[in-house]
């Protein structure tokens, strides 16, 4: 059977993003990286900035200027002459505008406290591994009713609200882990969004209303509908990366893209666990969703599966 386009142009920006990481310390001109993806220059541009959401030259950019900041977080003793000539600026203050440009921190200021927070936001760019393995499917899904406990604030104490959760689920018996299904929503960004706005639900299924208790949870429905579904293969610290991607290619859906009328309905990002991981583990690994046609928002984590936003 022949591969369809998209899956074999997938493969070669793959293959032209893994040769970029392993030649960092060499010339990386676009003649250079369109014969690595058999292109011409002028389609392979165009093309490489629709599949990765940036142009050649600041991909390559971005990719060494990340090779320095980990050179500059976690090998003290490296002078930072050093780490701009490899990151290809031939004198430390072109180097340090750029740094300062992209991350908004000077080199010295970040090898002495890096702000992670802002380093993440400005590098969320597909990666090799996610063009290989991310493909969207739509898919039609129920409405589920779910016992939700609102996480409200840093996102840093969302554990501390998950073993809320579980309390309530040992005491109540309501949302058996074992037998019903785990959903976290976000609502919001935790890289752009401040602490105190941020907001998280945690929710379980459940087969009817949650009655009063102590802990604070609720009943709420997730809407039903179409999803655009994606599946995140790798870490769940790695999964904003995999949302960039979704809906940033969002006009490729299957059957429905903003270009035919549709667009993301305002829902939370969902989350859903399955089998392999609960959240009475150590964390909940990612599926994420996201909608199409008079799309909102939904996103599943489950162990390193993503789905995506509503329809």
């Amino acid at each position: 059977m022949k591969r369809q386009p998209q899956r074999a142009y997938a493969e070669r920006f793959s293959r032209v993003l893994d040769f970029i990481e392993s030649h960092l310390d060499e010339p990386l001109s676009v003649d250079r990286l369109s014969r690595v993806a058999h292109f011409s220059k002028f389609h392979f541009h165009r093309q490489f900035s629709h599949y990765v959401g940036v142009t050649p030259n600041r991909y390559v950019q971005l990719a060494r200027l990340r090779r320095a900041s980990y050179q500059l977080a976690f090998n003290a003793l490296e002078p930072i002459t050093d780490i701009a000539l490899q990151a290809g600026f031939e004198h430390s203050e072109s180097f340090s505008r750029a740094f300062r440009g992209v991350f908004g921190q000077s080199p010295r200021a970040f090898r002495k406290q890096p702000h992670w927070a802002a380093w993440r936001a400005q590098l969320q760019v597909v990666s090799s591994g996610e063009l290989k393995t991310m493909q969207v499917r739509i898919v039609k899904v129920d409405p589920v009713t779910v016992a939700v406990l609102e996480h409200r604030g840093a996102p840093a104490l969302i554990d501390d609200s998950v073993q809320r959760f579980i309390a309530w689920r040992r005491e109540s018996g309501l949302s058996p882990v074992a037998s019903s299904q785990t959903y976290g929503i976000a609502y919001d960004d935790p890289t752009t969004t401040a602490a105190d706005d941020f907001r998280f639900d945690i929710c379980g299924a459940v087969a009817a209303p949650v009655p009063a208790n102590r802990h604070g949870v609720m009943t709420k429905t997730i809407p039903g509908g179409r999803c655009a579904v994606v599946r995140h293969k790798g870490s769940p610290d790695d999964i904003s990366g995999s949302v960039y991607h979704l809906y940033r290619n969002s006009r490729n859906w299957p059957t429905c893209a903003p270009r035919a009328g549709c667009f993301s309905r305002d829902h939370g990002l969902l989350d859903r666990g399955d089998g392999a991981h609960s959240l009475d583990e150590q964390g909940p690994a990612s599926q994420l969703a996201a909608g199409g046609c008079a799309l909102r928002r939904r996103a599943n984590y489950s162990p390193f599966n993503l789905a995506a936003t509503r329809l």
